[in-house]
């Protein structure tokens, strides 16, 4: 395939819409003579005259006829991919976005966000799908959109905007023995634990900090969510270490908190998506509706 200049694209197509290369040339802000090089230049490329005197006018070959209506959708077609994206109007907007959380998170925001989101685009749909691991291929092969929770260190491309800070807290039912005195790691100890974990083997943060202090926790349950391990400890004298925001999702259960008498690492929520999201006007959207939804709480 010879070199082709794909500037001449839009010229090309202009000279045929305008069958003058003076109304051209004016069109495309050029002076005459420029505009008569380029249609010498596309002669050339096309081995064809292209724009041929008629009398006092100039017409199309048979050949430009046959194929400006192709070059025409041709050029609207690249300006329209090399075009920079353009704001979106949410009240048009028709689109799904899948936004992967774990159970806490969408029973806490899940209504608020949606409300927020129908009331100035109503064609938008939010799906919101559980978070089994942190696997990071659903971002990268498109199937989620967004994803909100702590980004983990083998993120690798993937950015990440904070939403909140968040710090764990021990929970046990309202008149556990535990809490009729100052809570140690001993004491945290003696007790069976109910814990969520995702992966099998794994050691926690409070594992961690426990072992270091000699310690070892007896765990009895193994739930797949944070509320589940409230609903659990609830009805048990199980304990649970859980996120302090996750207790504002279950304001039924009958249960009291108490600080962790170990050393527990802050949790950073955010929003995570993939860079080839960063400029698509739809996805910036989403994130600043879902930023605003955090920032006035739940």
């Amino acid at each position: 395939m010879r070199d082709v200049d794909l500037n001449l694209l839009t010229a090309l197509d202009v000279l045929l819409q305008e069958r003058s290369v003076t109304r051209a040339a004016g069109k495309l802000g050029l002076s005459t003579s420029a505009m008569s090089r380029t249609l010498s230049r596309l002669r050339e490329a096309l081995d064809d005259p292209v724009l041929v005197p008629a009398g006092r006018a100039m017409v199309l070959t048979p050949h430009a006829e046959a194929i400006a209506e192709e070059v025409h959708a041709l050029s609207a077609s690249a300006q329209v991919v090399l075009r920079p994206p353009q704001p979106v109007d949410p009240r048009h907007m028709e689109r799904e976005f899948t936004i992967r959380a774990n159970e806490a998170f969408t029973q806490l925001y899940a209504a608020k966000l949606s409300a927020a989101v129908s009331a100035v685009a109503p064609g938008v749909r939010l799906r919101f799908v559980p978070k089994p691991d942190k696997d990071i291929g659903p971002l990268r092969d498109g199937t989620v959109d967004l994803e909100i929770g702590v980004i983990s260190e083998d993120a690798g491309e993937l950015r990440a905007q904070t939403l909140y800070r968040d710090s764990y807290v021990g929970v046990a039912r309202t008149g556990h023995p535990l809490l009729d005195g100052l809570v140690t790691p001993e004491r945290l100890c003696a007790w069976g634990h109910v814990v969520f974990a995702r992966r099998r083997g794994r050691s926690s943060p409070a594992d961690e900090a426990l072992t270091a202090l000699g310690l070892a926790r007896r765990v009895t349950v193994v739930v797949p969510g944070f509320p589940a391990v409230i609903a659990v400890v609830s009805a048990s004298d199980l304990l649970g270490l859980v996120p302090r925001s996750a207790c504002l999702t279950l304001p039924g259960y009958d249960i009291a908190l108490f600080e962790p008498p170990i050393a527990m690492p802050e949790l950073v929520i955010s929003q995570i998506w993939h860079p080839r999201m960063d400029a698509d006007a739809g996805h910036r959207w989403l994130r600043a509706m879902v930023f605003e939804a955090f920032r006035k709480g739940p």
